[in-house]
């Protein structure tokens, strides 16, 4: 009964975002869109390179030797609006007043106003046999001199990147070994100081974009585990024809999602939601990857694409920008999935590999704050609804205590008033099973107490033989 009052209680308004936890909160991470189209795959790749750069180097192990028609540089912006739009949510409702006349109104109307459509390098020489590497192809464009390689020997690939002027880490060779027997090739880029001006796209390097051909859907990843520091965070923003995209090599799990939490998490919800995902990494055992958001963003389609939005859908320039081939076609579905991994080299020895499912289930990381009636609660029905609104806030506080390992244990006025006042020693329980007597102990006990003290003091002097 508690249960079905809380659910009651939780849908009584539409609600509208607050907050959002977006890849910002994250260090030492990456960002990738995918998109898969028959055999072919776009790779997007963004990234949170620090430092000199000079000092950066790019080397992605790809299936074949590329044409230039398959490289491309687009604008750091898609990120930050496919982030903003499908990040972890926070989102807050308002309890109707029970003693308050209702008042209709229409919330279709509502919904569809929120709704709006739409570097020179050294020519291949007796050098390059000797490390038994073959410059397949290279490529100058813009701020970028790109190189595609093949090789024999992981050894000699690092030896005839570093001669060249590439900072390679010192694991490397060991991660291109995999690579090299695999028989793929090997994408090197790095950036053409001449070209490069680090006043444009706020300091940060524009990403590259792709295209390779293979009937395998992956993603390589070891490679970015040579230069780690521990624990990589990436985000994926898939695309594709079919549905959602999974791992197959790795568990695909879905982020706890769509409880209620206590209103004072509003202020610390980036907080809330860095823990949350924490506990449910530790929880899988370190080695799944996470679902964050699976949604229907076809351009045409004419249903909700968020409930609620974060930040403006996609629309055709933007699932453009990503790669997505078949964007401005007619009757062609374009489902987007945004998965959060975080890896080690000990977790996550191999790649990911992805497919494209028919589930098109829509799913979105979404977390709900809902604020009590305000007014005269005075009727038989307020009386009713406040003692609902304690039970909710008590499940609200186990909420935060099971998802994110909050210690909800001091915040004693949260039940009976909704603050977030603490106090400075913990309780053993989140709320009290019963309320203490506000009178203070009852005078018999003490009166109880003293008889037993005094006669077990006089038995122990031999005064009471018999008890």
């Amino acid at each position: 009964m508690a249960i079905a009052s809380i659910g009651q209680l939780a849908q009584a308004f539409c609600g509208f975002y607050v907050a959002k936890a977006g890849a910002d909160l994250y260090n030492n991470k990456s960002e990738v869109i995918l998109v898969r189209d028959g055999d072919n795959t776009i790779i997007t790749m963004s990234n949170d390179f620090k430092g000199n750069v000079k000092d950066f180097a790019m080397v992605v192990p790809v299936p074949n030797v590329l044409d230039r028609s398959d490289i491309q540089i687009t604008d750091r912006s898609i990120f930050q609006m496919l982030d903003a739009y499908s990040a972890p949510r926070l989102v807050e409702y308002f309890d109707h007043n029970p003693c308050a006349p209702v008042v209709e109104y229409d919330m279709l109307e509502k919904r569809a106003e929120m709704m709006v459509e739409e570097s020179v390098l050294a020519n291949v020489s007796l050098k390059e046999r000797k490390y038994k590497v073959t410059i397949e192809a290279q490529y100058n464009i813009e701020e970028y001199n790109i190189v595609l390689l093949s090789a024999k020997d992981a050894g000699g690939l690092k030896q005839w990147l570093i001669d060249n002027g590439y900072s390679i880490p010192a694991k490397a060779e060991r991660v291109l070994e995999p690579y090299i027997k695999s028989g793929l090739k090997f994408f090197v880029v790095k950036v053409d100081l001449n070209k490069y001006n680090p006043q444009t796209n706020g300091g940060f390097l524009r990403p590259l974009q792709i295209k390779v051909k293979s009937d395998k859907f992956m993603l390589p990843i070891r490679l970015g585990m040579a230069n780690s520091t521990g624990e990589q965070d990436m985000i994926v923003y898939a695309f594709s024809k079919k549905g959602r995209v999974e791992c197959t090599n790795y568990r695909t799990v879905n982020m706890p999602t769509g409880m209620q939490i206590p209103t004072f998490v509003k202020s610390r919800f980036g907080q809330f939601y860095r823990d949350a995902f924490s506990n449910e990494y530790d929880k899988q055992g370190k080695d799944a990857i996470f679902l964050e958001y699976a949604w229907n963003v076809t351009p045409r389609f004419n249903g909700m694409k968020c409930d609620p939005c974060v930040g403006n859908p996609p629309y055709t320039r933007e699932i453009m920008m990503t790669g997505v081939p078949w964007a401005s076609q007619n009757n062609v579905t374009t489902f987007f999935t945004r998965l959060h991994v975080r890896y080690t080299l000990d977790k996550f020895p191999e790649d990911l590999f992805f497919h494209e499912t028919p589930n098109m289930q829509t799913y979105q990381a979404r977390y709900v704050i809902t604020h009590p009636a305000a007014g005269d609660l005075g009727c038989d029905e307020g009386t009713a609804y406040l003692k609902r609104l304690k039970l909710r806030r008590k499940q609200e506080l186990v909420n935060v205590a099971n998802v994110a390992q909050w210690d909800m244990n001091s915040y004693y006025d949260y039940v009976r008033n909704g603050t977030d006042k603490q106090s400075n020693k913990k309780k053993n329980t989140i709320v009290p099973l019963a309320p203490a007597h506000r009178g203070g102990p009852p005078k018999w006990l003490f009166g109880a107490v003293l008889s037993l003290l005094l006669v077990y003091t006089l038995k122990r002097v031999g005064v009471v033989t018999q008890f």
